[in-house]
């Protein structure tokens, strides 16, 4: 029988492996779970590498300033990761009622749910407070000693704070075309940033395409618009992904 290299991409331990036997106890019964067989190790460490299966042929799309991998692509690169932490913000009407949700997974696996930080105000301030906990939360987990990757489906707010902030903050929080919308909440979401960027990887994320992820922090984010909820609180109910999916989306 030929020999074959397998790949897991999101299991209990990721990585390129040469026995069968090794990558069945990683992958069964783990949620989530992304692995194939490949004929060559060459084959196997490319696909492992690229965060997909070399045979995939689904186009990217463009964004921002470069090339940017499809919503699937990005979340399966980003599983690589121990830490995964999706955030979203949600607002009704816009402007009006504003809230953020915050979605984590340990090792694959979806451990906790966040929502809160009402307010009147946008779906732009919503995310941005979104990602500035997202940002907090990722700062204690590497100071744990885990490796993180933040999600957000928003590219203002990820461009402001690793593409616009830097220039901003060497003109004196100035911008040539007038007024910084937002600028306490960038300032400070910032300021965690550049502790962290070295560790942790800010990825952008499509919206409403599937991604579990960003679909739970969706709902969260929501539900902290109808609750009212202002201080960002732990979700309390059973953590059933299809039931929750049902609630709400933003």
């Amino acid at each position: 029988m030929a020999k074959k290299f397998y790949v897991i991409w999101s299991g209990r331990r990721t990585g390129v492996f040469t026995d069968w036997s090794d990558v069945q106890p990683l992958v069964e019964g783990f949620a989530g779970a992304r692995h194939k067989s490949f004929p060559t190790r060459a084959e196997a460490e490319a696909a492992f590498r690229a965060g997909k299966p070399a045979t995939a042929s689904r186009p990217r799309k463009t964004g921002m300033k470069t090339a940017k991998k499809t919503a699937n692509e990005t979340a399966s690169a980003a599983a690589t990761a121990e830490i995964r932490i999706y955030c979203d913000g949600a607002c009704e009407p816009n402007p009006g009622s504003a809230g953020s949700g915050i979605v984590v997974y340990a090792q694959g696996a979806l451990t906790q749910l966040w929502y809160g930080l009402y307010h009147q105000g946008t779906n732009n301030t919503a995310e941005l407070n979104a990602l500035h906990h997202a940002l907090l939360m990722s700062e204690q987990a590497i100071l744990a000693g885990h490796t993180v990757d933040v999600l957000s489906d928003s590219k203002y707010a990820i461009n402001c704070i690793s593409v616009w902030a830097p220039g901003w903050e060497a003109n004196g929080w100035r911008k040539a075309s007038g007024e910084i919308r937002n600028l306490d909440i960038i300032q400070d979401t910032y300021k965690i940033y550049t502790r962290i960027q070295d560790e942790a990887t800010l990825h952008h994320v499509s919206a409403h395409v599937g991604t579990e992820g960003n679909e739970l922090a969706d709902r969260m984010a929501m539900y902290a618009v109808l609750s009212k909820q202002k201080e960002l609180k732990r979700y309390e109910g059973e953590l059933d992904v299809a039931t929750i999916l049902k609630m709400r989306s933003g």
